[in-house]
């Protein structure tokens, strides 16, 4: 019987797992262990790690598609991950003080004038916002907690006994499991891939996206955001093992942001609903997925760590100075005068990134050398577990559960998905 569940990681996916179970009337005991902070004390600085997680303190874009994000799809069918997403989705508008103001943006069919140059992908998408995020996770945060969920805050779990069902705090601390749920997000893909490796679990190795994060005035791609609000460039070079896409497009009220992954600096974007911060800008990831490297994610943090000066990331533009983040400051980054800097830490594959801007520069003829690129920008996925698809649970210890990125998801949606459909599962043992 599950009458103790304890989940590492605050994140998307662990916190719509505890909120089902609450909602369904749980009367065990549900404890989340997570090394950031709560809402109320988060500040906006701490991207990676606190309550919802990256994904809670992103753009607060909702892709509503199975083929976005991790394939939810392969462990319950497609009716069944359509279902998922709504209930994720329902949640997020729960918590938002202005429900509304959550749309779904539909987009029309491909134009004409991409397809010379790039793929398109275009999917539903909702789209939340960062300000508003801020007040949902609050929100949601105060229902857990009068729902009876104990949060331990900036505390480290260093290691998990499956065979005895202990969680390790510290040095002395533990804590006693019936079910555990491992959602710890991009911050603890070192400590997945040691439980793996302690533990010999068979997984399977993901790619790394590796890549920069551009930004322009919004004017230039004007035409396209009218098609698709988030919209998806892609293209593939078969015979270079090498494929390419834009990710996470922000407008409107956009803004880059520097996010710390183990101790490197990186990249990200926001976009801001309230008209107050709009700026006219447009940023997005161009990530790059490479093939056949034989240690992707090694490989990608020595990469990482070329592409810092003194600690801080790069900046390069023809014509443009970094922009300021929505609170006026400057975004940190060392502004370099050529490319060569970027160019040689990233061979042999920075290439295909300039030659996707150089086609850029075609597809939206106003933008010329009107643009600027932060670097880097990258997405390490730990090595994907293999598991139970009826539950997410390892088959030799069909107790634990992996969700979010520590099961390879990629996505606010496809996060909290998994988790409300572990949370199912945990609920149906018990009836």
């Amino acid at each position: 019987m599950s009458k103790n569940v304890v989940m590492v990681g605050a994140g998307v996916a662990n916190v719509n797992a505890a909120t089902k179970l609450i909602d369904n009337g749980f009367d065990g005991k549900i404890t989340i262990i997570d090394m950031g902070k709560n809402p109320y004390d988060r500040k906006y600085s701490e991207v990676m790690e606190g309550f919802l997680g990256a994904g809670g303190w992103s753009d607060g874009k909702l892709t509503y598609h199975t083929s976005i994000g991790g394939q939810l799809s392969k462990y319950c069918g497609e009716e069944k991950a359509m279902e998922l997403f709504d209930q994720v989705i329902d949640n997020f508008k729960r918590f938002h003080p202005k429900p509304e103001e959550v749309q779904c943006s539909n987009p029309i069919a491909e134009p004409d004038f991409i397809k010379p140059y790039f793929g398109l992908r275009l999917f539903p998408v909702w789209h939340v916002g960062t300000d508003y995020l801020h007040e949902i996770g609050k929100n949601w945060y105060d229902f857990l907690v009068e729902g009876g969920v104990e949060f331990i805050w900036e505390t480290k779990v260093t290691n998990i006994d499956f065979e005895n069902q202990l969680v390790s705090l510290g040095v002395t601390d533990e804590i006693k499991y019936d079910t555990l749920i491992f959602g710890v997000g991009k911050s603890g893909i070192d400590f997945g891939k040691q439980l793996a490796e302690q533990y010999n679990l068979p997984t399977e190795p993901k790619p790394v996206q590796i890549g920069v994060r551009f930004e322009a005035p919004q004017k230039h791609f004007q035409k396209l955001i009218d098609v698709s609000y988030d919209f998806k460039l892609y293209r593939k070079y078969e015979d270079k093992g090498v494929s390419l896409r834009s990710f996470c497009t922000n407008n409107n009220a956009a803004y880059v942001a520097v996010e710390e992954t183990y101790g490197d600096h990186s990249y990200n974007g926001h976009a801001k609903k309230d008209e107050a911060f709009r700026n006219n800008m447009t940023n997005f990831g161009i990530l790059m997925e490479v093939q056949g490297i034989s240690k992707p994610f090694e490989w990608a943090r020595d990469v990482v760590k070329k592409l810092q000066i003194d600690g801080t990331g790069l900046y390069y533009s023809p014509t443009r100075k970094p922009s300021t983040t929505s609170e006026g400051e400057n975004v940190s980054a060392i502004q370099v005068d050529r490319l060569h800097e970027i160019s040689k830490a990233m061979q042999p594959y920075f290439p295909y990134v300039y030659d996707f801007i150089n086609d850029m520069k075609k597809v939206f003829p106003t933008l010329k050398d009107d643009w600027g690129i932060y670097v880097p920008e990258v997405k390490y996925l730990s090595p994907e577990p293999l598991v139970d698809y009826t539950n997410l649970a390892l088959t030799k210890y069909p107790n634990v559960h992996f969700v979010g990125d520590a099961l390879s998801a990629r996505g606010i949606t496809v996060s909290g998905a998994q988790g409300t459909y572990v949370a199912e599962s945990i609920l149906g043992e018990l009836n």
